[in-house]
């Protein structure tokens, strides 16, 4: 006997499908697989589900049902109860179903795959003994809960508002933490604001990130653990899943993952607990797979859509979620706009950065050397010899150490970092001015004039170089690196030439090499504050006193350097200007070349080489200081030197 169970509210779905000429030849099909004749015991029997208890299941050979998903799921367990065959006719409103087990949604289609039930059975999973044939969702996990037809015909600006709407939720996710206990009782303890749990590939985002490891039929389930420590870690996956709408290729940091055939989840405070989007628990929840618990019509693209990297052994991918206590309590109150590190971390790091904030003899030695070094490489003009130098000097260290104390308030690290700056620079210039007094040359080197125009592009390769500092110095495998961040920024040459400004009495040298190094200073000290922020080693209401303070003082130096930036702009667009101008002036033709822009005080002077057919008389040159003038917009000293082409 067929028991075709169906809703209640379903009786002219019903009257239409048995309207369908299909029905006596599948029942022929059915006796002759059986080699029985066709009689009254092979028929059908509708049900509604107000009658579930005339199922006469003794004589039953099959089960047909149609209904919500509570309603399959309930004739779901009695056919794995019984060892019955159960077929899913679905109603075209049951899209996600239909996607789950690739069900025909044409009534004709879905009744003959409903009758051809495949011999091989599915597993089953069950949640405190309900079988979940979507999901489970402890807690709030937006959008690893979700389908992705959600997104299904969204243009991007469709996705976005999608995607600020979820983030307009952050604050709603509350870290809590959770015991979990896999097979073999192996315990592990996390500290997550949502979980995912899924057995079957069925299009949500949850089980699009694990495609590769869900399977139908090996007897395991699995759960996506959301963890995110920072907001902006939460905006960057959810950004990659609902406006680019693409699947990472790896497991997000946000999220951690476990594969058993059974897992408890006990969080320390009872959570929500919602199964296929209807019913509702609370925690603590246990999840068990019955292996190839039923026969089920299924579609061939179901089979196809099994992962191919399963297998029999557990997998737990959770290493990169937040599991110490410390942590745990930190993101219980609010998920922070940056990642927290943790004590281990901080402690670490901050033990190396108050060692390199003290005054030491091998500090003073290598400073010295490597001022040496850099003030001769700038008397020879050689800028592999002034790479070494930027190579050996230390100063970084005090530099890196002092933004850590800005950034925690750390009264004692400021002082140290400071002062071994302090005298650290002292040095370099007291040593840079000797070498220059006693060096018998006073030629101003092409090194030298390099470091004498600081403009606000030199305070972004500071910033720049800050990051890069702070990122390296917080990370032990690329600590290496901060050789190259020495190069990239260069502080020992610029006090060298301020030192050698010093030594010869030039103080608009000095100042202006000074004015570099106080640029790579300030530079490095903001924005190394500012990457330990987002690296998690301070929170946001320590660290903001000490950044506004110091970008306070980025704001004064950029003034000047803006004022030498704007120069160098107007140089450039004169040279451009006059370059390869050329023109006549009376008999004879002129052409312009070498053209140099000299600022001074009171007026400033254009040189340049002029190319003639001849000598100029008194009234052609006046003629060309008018063009050379009126084609640059402004008044200046006009001094040229003069080639006559032959």
């Amino acid at each position: 006997m067929i028991y075709y169970i169906y809703a209640d509210d379903k009786e002219a779905f019903i009257e239409e499908c048995k309207a369908l000429g299909v029905w006596s030849q599948l029942l022929e099909e059915q006796s002759r697989a059986k080699n029985e004749e066709l009689s009254p015991n092979n028929e059908i029997v509708y049900l509604p589900f107000s009658k579930l208890g005339e199922l006469d299941i003794a004589n039953a050979s099959r089960l047909l049902v149609t209904g919500c998903l509570n309603e399959i799921k309930v004739l779901m367990g009695i056919a794995h109860q019984n060892d019955l065959p159960l077929g899913i006719i679905p109603t075209e409103e049951q899209k996600e179903l239909i996607k789950t087990f690739d069900l025909p949604s044409k009534k004709e289609e879905a009744v003959i795959q409903a009758f051809h039930v495949s011999e091989k059975k599915i597993d089953l999973l069950y949640c405190n003994g309900e079988i979940v044939l979507q999901e489970v969702v402890v807690g709030d996990a937006p959008p690893l809960d979700r389908f992705d037809s959600t997104l299904n015909g969204k243009s991007v600006f469709d996705r976005i508002k999608i995607f600020w709407r979820t983030m307009k939720r952050v604050k709603e996710l509350q870290h809590a933490q959770m015991k979990i206990t896999v097979a073999q009782s192996n315990e592990i303890k996390l500290s997550a604001v949502g979980i995912v749990g899924i057995k079957y590939p069925n299009n949500t985002f949850a089980s699009k990130l694990i495609a590769s490891q869900l399977s139908s039929t090996d007897g395991k389930l699995s759960i996506v653990i959301l963890s995110p420590t920072s907001i902006m870690q939460y905006m960057g996956y959810l950004f990659q899943s609902l406006v680019s709408h693409l699947t990472p290729e790896h497991l997000p940091n946000a999220v951690g993952y476990i594969r058993s055939n059974m897992i408890s989840i006990e969080p320390k405070e009872p959570m929500d607990v919602l199964i296929d989007s209807a019913e509702k628990q609370l925690t603590p929840i246990e999840l068990e797979v019955q292996e190839k618990a039923l026969a089920l019509g299924v579609g061939e693209k179901f089979w196809e859509k099994q992962g191919k990297e399963s297998g029999g052994k557990d997998s737990i991918k959770i290493d990169h979620l937040p599991s110490d206590e410390e942590n745990a309590d930190y993101l219980s109150k609010n998920i922070p706009l940056f990642s927290h590190a943790s004590q281990e971390q901080y402690a670490s790091l901050f033990t190396n950065l108050r060692e390199e904030s003290r005054l030491s003899s091998t500090f003073m030695t290598l400073l010295i050397l490597a001022t040496m070094i850099a003030t001769f490489g700038l008397f020879i003009n050689s800028s592999s010899v002034i790479i070494g130098a930027m190579l050996l000097a230390p100063l970084m260290q005090p530099i890196v150490s002092l933004s850590m104390g800005v950034l925690r308030q750390d009264t004692a690290l400021q002082i140290n970092g400071a002062k071994t700056i302090l005298i650290g620079v002292t040095a370099v210039l007291a040593t840079a001015a000797l070498i220059a007094v006693f060096t018998p040359i006073e030629r101003l080197s092409t090194e030298m004039a390099g470091r004498l125009s600081p403009t606000i592009l030199d305070l972004f390769v500071a910033i720049v170089s800050g990051v890069a500092a702070a990122y390296a110095k917080s990370n032990e495998k690329i600590v290496g690196s901060l050789a190259g961040v020495a190069i990239a920024v260069a502080l020992v040459p610029p006090i060298a030439v301020a030192g050698i400004g010093l030594g010869w009495g030039n103080w608009h040298m000095f100042f202006m090499a000074f004015l570099l190094f106080v640029t790579n200073l300030v530079g490095i000290v903001l924005a190394a504050a500012l990457t330990f922020t987002v690296l998690g080693f301070s929170p946001l209401h320590i660290a903001k006193k000490g950044m506004l303070t110091w970008m306070a003082i980025v704001v004064i130096v950029a003034i000047p350097l803006y004022s030498s930036f704007a120069k160098m702009k107007e140089d450039i667009e004169v040279q451009s200007t006059l370059s390869n101008l050329a023109f006549n002036v009376g008999e004879h033709d002129v052409k312009l070349t070498h053209i140099e822009l000299l600022h001074h005080p009171k007026i400033d002077e254009i040189r340049c080489e002029v190319i003639s057919t001849g000598i100029l008389s008194k009234k052609e040159k006046e003629r060309l200081k008018e063009a050379i003038l009126k084609s640059i917009h402004k008044q200046a000293k006009v001094i040229v030197t003069f080639r006559y082409r032959l």
